[in-house]
Order: structure tokens, then C-alpha cells, then sequence
């Protein structure tokens, strides 16, 4: 986590969870729209949303309950502040983006790699603030930061587990657009957030 000297002031972390979800929830939009998938908690959400027909942000905002008790118990309270607020609203811009954005046509693998850029890159924003969404990533960046296994390697081994468990779930060329978009969106995350490169100065 950042040191108390680096801390960024409240206004850029407001700033930062506004965007960082903002990214997130498009993403995840997107991949609603054309029955696409993702790993770690969203993964689960999306099957839970697809078979059952509840609202994706009703049914991450619940599935991510478990892992925001585990941020109690191992991260500090600024973090657990924080990606309570990011949990929150991305579950509210999730229901919120159908009523604000319409797409007349999307192309299966082009929404998987480009929700992958925007939910991986919202990551980072979210990961650079002391923040995340709960779920595996809450792990994984309490594994880097105490044992130094990067976050981005273990969520994509991960998240492909489970993209694969799905795969009696969806077509087999969506679940290979899902996996696409995994990695790519965990591309994004080992290549912007390691150790020691970023301070948050």
C-alpha cells in the first residue's frame, strides 16, 4: 500500500474512484450486451445474471460480500473505505449504463478485447488509489504486497479458471472471446501495476 507521505489527497481519490468505476462498469457493459464473460467475482455475476435474469450490479454488489469481510480482516481501513464506495458504484453504473448508452451493432471479439482495456485499465486507476472492487483482486493484491506474487498473474490464472468452468454454459466461440478479453484486461494490469513502480506521489 502507499506510504502516508504518498497519500494522494481527497479530492484525486474521489476523482480516481469515479473514473476507475466508470471504466470498470463500461466494460462490464459491454460484455452484457453480447453475452460475454470474465473471471474472478464479476465471472461468477455474469453467470448468476445470465440464468437467472437479476440485475449484473444487484448480483456483484452480493457476490462480492465475502470478499469485502476478508478486506476487513486483512487490509487497512482506508482500503476497505474505498473499495467499499468502488463496489458500490460500479454495481450502480452497471444498471445505470443501459438507460444512458444504446449500441446498435457489436462485433464479439472486438467487445472482448476492448472491454478488457477498459475494465483492466480501470483496475489500475482503482489499484494506484488504494482501492479495488473486492472479489480476487482484494487477494491478489494482499499475495503482492505481502509475498510478492504479482496481482496480475495470479487474476488471470484465475479469472481463465473461470471462464473455463463455463464452458456448459455459452458457445464455445464466446467462451474463446471471454478468454480473450481475460487476458487482455490482465495484460493490462501485470504491465501498469508492479511493485515499486508507481508511488502515488
Amino acid at each position: 500500500m502507499t506510504s502516508h507521505s504518498a497519500r494522494h489527497r481527497l479530492y484525486e481519490d474521489a476523482f480516481a474512484l469515479l473514473v476507475g468505476t466508470l471504466l470498470v462498469s463500461t466494460g462490464i457493459n459491454l460484455y452484457s450486451r453480447v453475452g460475454l464473460l470474465t473471471g474472478g467475482t464479476a465471472g461468477l455475476s455474469f453467470l448468476i445474471h445470465y440464468l437467472s435474469g437479476l440485475p449484473f450490479g444487484l448480483v456483484f454488489f452480493i457476490v462480492n460480500l465475502p470478499f469485502c469481510y476478508f478486506s476487513m480482516r486483512r487490509m487497512d481501513v482506508r482500503f476497505r473505505r474505498k473499495s467499499l464506495i468502488a463496489s458500490a458504484l460500479v454495481a450502480g453504473f452497471s444498471m445505470a449504463h443501459p438507460y444512458m448508452v444504446q449500441y446498435e451493432r457489436l462485433n464479439l471479439f472486438y467487445s472482448a478485447m476492448l472491454g478488457g482495456v477498459l475494465m483492466g485499465t480501470g483496475f489500475v486507476v482503482l489499484f494506484r488509489h488504494d482501492a479495488s472492487l473486492g472479489g480476487v483482486n482484494v487477494v491478489a493484491l494482499f499475495l503482492q504486497d505481502r509475498y510478492g506474487i504479482r496481482a496480475g498473474k495470479l487474476q488471470m490464472a484465475v479469472d481463465s479458471a473461470v471462464v473455463l468452468a463455463s464452458l456448459f454454459i455459452v458457445k464455445p466461440i464466446v467462451l474463446l472471446a471471454s478468454l480473450a478479453g481475460a487476458v487482455t484486461l490482465n495484460m493490462v494490469i501485470a504491465l501498469n501495476h508492479r511493485p515499486g513502480r508507481y508511488t502515488g506521489a
